[in-house]
This record gives structure tokens, C-alpha cells and sequence, in this order.
């Protein structure tokens, strides 16, 4: 397995990931497919996303994206990771949100947040082997498929700043 930075060329092989989480329901609220374009607007340079593939084939992605526009937020970023169905439980994952961290912190980021599903046991063992701490839960945070759903909400620092 080789974990690289991302390029618009993963695009296509990155949105057939995301839609399998879509699909899955286990991991979004997202319910609407996305293509080769909507995946190809993430890149703008602003936010890491890291791949991993293996035998030539994109297995896994993780990304940061924007966390709230106002200034003061500037350091801090959401967190994302998605793995092929085929790929999941084999390490894909781990190599491809230790390698966003890494590209976070290079960034110049302090902090990555991210939102999992209570029931999402694997995410949830993931991102607290590699730091990340549950802060609390959003009850009722958003519906999906008509059901309400509840977020715990986690966050990691990258590195320490001077107060």
C-alpha cells in the first residue's frame, strides 16, 4: 500500500469511495451521490487530502475541509476518512488519517474535528488510537432517511501553540 498526496486525477476513484460511504449509511448524513467534478472542486489547494492504493488502485482517502469561515477558525479543519468496502479493517484507514495529520499539521493546522455516529465502532477505535477525544454528543444533530441521528463530536490538536 502507498499513501500519497491526493490529485484531481483521484477524483473519480475518490468519489466511487465517498458514494460507498453514502451508500452504507454508517458514516454521512450525505443521502446525494457525488461525481468525478463535485470530488475534483475540493482541490484548491487550502486543505490536505491524502490516498492510499494499493496494486495501482485508490483503496482509501482521508480529507480536510473548511470547519466555519470565521477568522479566528483559521487552524482548525474537519477531518474525513473513507475506505473501499473491499479494503475496509486492514489498515488503509489508519495509514490515510496519519498521513493527514501529518499534511495538517505541515498546513500549518492546530486542531482537526470531525462528527462519527455513535454506532460507528470502527471509526471510533481509529481515531482514538491515533489521539483524537470524544468531546461530547450532538443529540439529534441531523436526520437521515427520515430518522433522527445523533454525532459524537471529536478533536485531536496537532501540535501546541503559544498561548
Amino acid at each position: 500500500m502507498e499513501v500519497r498526496a491526493a490529485i484531481i486525477a483521484d477524483a473519480a476513484a475518490i468519489a466511487d469511495i465517498y458514494n460507498q460511504g453514502i451508500e452504507d449509511r454508517g458514516a454521512t448524513f450525505e443521502t446525494q451521490l457525488r461525481t468525478a467534478a463535485d470530488i475534483a472542486a475540493w482541490f484548491g489547494g487550502v486543505h490536505p487530502i491524502v490516498a492510499a492504493e494499493d496494486q495501482g488502485h485508490l483503496i482509501a482517502f482521508a480529507a480536510a475541509s473548511a470547519y466555519r469561515p470565521r477568522d479566528c477558525y483559521r487552524g482548525i479543519a474537519e477531518a474525513s476518512v473513507y475506505v473501499a468496502r473491499t479494503a475496509r479493517r486492514q489498515g488503509a484507514g489508519r495509514a490515510v488519517l496519519q498521513a493527514l495529520l501529518s499534511a495538517c499539521e505541515q498546513a500549518g493546522y492546530w486542531k482537526l474535528v470531525s462528527r462519527v455516529f455513535p454506532e460507528n465502532t470502527g471509526s471510533r477505535l481509529l481515531i482514538r488510537s491515533l489521539g483524537f477525544r470524544e468531546v461530547g454528543t450532538y443529540e439529534k444533530h441531523g436526520q437521515l432517511d427520515g430518522v433522527w441521528r445523533d454525532v459524537i463530536i471529536v478533536e485531536r490538536l496537532l501540535h501546541r501553540t503559544e498561548a
